[in-house]
């Protein structure tokens, strides 16, 4: 007897459809067919101990399963309750009247219990998409698949509920999460806040302009200093997640395994900082079975790379190309997926090896040329890349104990908010430009034009601080966003003058 059950199979984002078909014959054998790998493989084993021990007669006839389209490769151990179901329609212990309009997923444990699976969210939009009428899944994914309108989600704690669904023994009530309410309630909750942070007006001035502009930004300072203070607060002052970009994140987090069991939804900007021992693979993305990398789990956030010259310099090298393009694609022999790549880039180091280089108070005891060596870690295209380069000098004991308290994150937003707005409006239908940082060379020159006087103070700012070619361009690009801030049509000389100071490793001589 052949039946026909259904699965999904998830590459990249987006989700695939998969017929799982079940055919007994005579014989003894259990023959899995359809590219599985050793996990789908290892399902028969699984199968028949969680039928056996909730009730179940395992059939002892060859059985063939087929997992269509047979050219894509199937992975994990998500197919289990797919096939057992497959298994039991096929051997008359269960209807299958309306086993083909539902998705069926979930990993058996030995008892018949069901564990969590990963990339519900993917699965649960094509479900809905392709006119499924309800996904069966783990209970502990429920919320999750949920949150996707028009589509039935039935939460199961083991395989019993299934069959006796299907065998009109019991209902199962379907999973109901209001997602719009989920996301108004956990917007804003963070335990960071801008007022946490003692002094350091000008840093906090800098992290205001990147997060208006969405520029990428490199804090260089001693040890102790607050640079990752610093950096973990950013997120608090950047626009809200949209409901749409909730979703897109949520995604991947979704593919990746990485939702918590309660947790539905993203509803906060990531915040992503891997330890500089990073491989190359673990952030971009990939592996033998690819899954998203650091900087996709850090999509429409933050991804904080703390002392950038220890990581090693092909993992650095790889970002290049997603910081440009936005999306990061893993090609293979036989398939190439690509994952969205969106973040904002902050980076701290210390100025040399020693980490006193330039302090106020303490003397550095690195050797000549050692300062410059240690710089050069960081490629010239990597550090082109990044906007924004300020100095953070250690808070002094006054800043320290004084009691004035320090403006919050609410107010910060506030401002960056109003400022992606006017981009926003000035991008408007120009297809993957957002914001200033996403500028073009050749928007550079329609969009920020300075005044005579402008082009003065320029030009002088590059011959007594020995800027580099390079830092032109990024002078304008955040003198365009300050003007933002200060809703100025134009881009004035104060404008100009605060961004030139926002290009400490551009001067001639600043290492030495």
């Amino acid at each position: 007897m052949l039946v026909k059950t259904f699965g999904s199979a998830v590459y990249g984002v987006q989700a695939t459809s998969i017929t799982v078909e079940v055919n007994l014959s005579s014989g003894v054998n259990f023959i899995l067919v359809g590219l599985p790998d050793s996990a789908v493989k290892e399902s028969q084993k699984r199968i028949v101990a969680a039928l056996n021990n909730c009730g179940y007669k395992y059939p002892r006839q060859e059985i063939t399963v087929n997992m269509a389209p047979a050219d894509v490769r199937k992975e994990g151990s998500a197919y289990d309750l797919t096939i057992a179901m497959g298994i039991l329609a096929a051997s008359a212990q269960l209807k299958q009247d309306e086993l083909d309009k539902y998705i069926i997923m979930g990993e058996l444990s030995l008892d018949g219990g069901l564990q969590p699976i990963k990339g519900v969210l993917p699965i649960a939009i094509q479900a809905r998409d392709e006119g499924y009428k309800g996904f069966i899944l783990p209970m502990q994914n429920a919320k999750e698949a949920a949150i996707v309108n028009g589509l039935n989600v039935y939460g199961v704690e083991n395989i019993v509920e299934v069959v006796d669904y299907f065998n009109e023994v019991r209902d199962l009530i379907p999973v109901k999460v209001d997602a719009e309410a989920i996301f108004r309630e956990s917007q804003g909750k963070s335990e960071f806040d801008f007022s946490d942070v003692k002094g350091q007006e000008n840093i906090k001035r800098a992290m205001e302009v990147a997060a208006a502009g969405g520029h990428n930004i490199i804090l260089i300072g001693p040890p102790g200093a607050g640079k990752t203070m610093l950096a973990k607060r950013l997120p608090t002052i950047l626009p809200p997640l949209t409901l749409n970009e909730a979703l897109e994140t949520t995604k991947i987090h979704s593919v990746a395994g990485k939702l918590g069991k309660e947790s539905s939804m993203i509803s906060v900007r990531p915040f992503r900082s891997p330890h500089h021992t990073i491989s190359d693979v673990a952030l971009v993305g990939g592996g033998t079975f690819p899954q998203p990398g650091e900087i996709s789990l850090a999509h429409h956030g933050v991804l904080f790379l703390d002392e950038l010259p220890e990581f090693k310099r092909t993992v650095l090298e790889v970002m290049r190309q997603p910081l440009e393009e936005r999306t990061v694609t893993i090609s293979r022999a036989k398939f190439s997926i690509e994952y969205p790549a969106s973040f904002m880039l902050v980076s701290s180091m210390n100025p040399c090896p020693c980490g006193f280089y330039n302090h106020p108070e303490k003397d550095c005891v690195c050797g000549p040329g050692i300062v410059q060596k240690y710089l050069n870690k960081i490629s010239g295209p990597l550090l082109d890349r990044i906007d924004i380069h300020v100095e953070v000098t250690p808070v002094p004991f006054r800043e320290l104990t004084r009691e004035r308290i320090s403006e919050k994150s609410d107010d910060v937003r506030k401002r960056v908010v109003a400022a992606r707005e006017i981009q926003a409006q000035r991008y408007a239908g120009k297809e993957g430009v957002y914001c200033n940082a996403q500028m073009s060379s050749k928007m550079l020159q329609e969009i920020c034009i300075i005044s005579e006087e402008g082009k003065q103070l320029l030009k002088t700012a590059m011959e007594r601080l020995g800027l580099s070619a390079r830092a032109y361009d990024r002078i304008l690009k955040v003198s365009r966003t300050i003007a933002d801030l200060n809703a100025s049509d134009d881009i004035k000389t104060e404008h100009l003058a605060e961004a030139i100071q926002y290009r400490s490793l551009d001067r001639e001589g600043w290492a030495g």
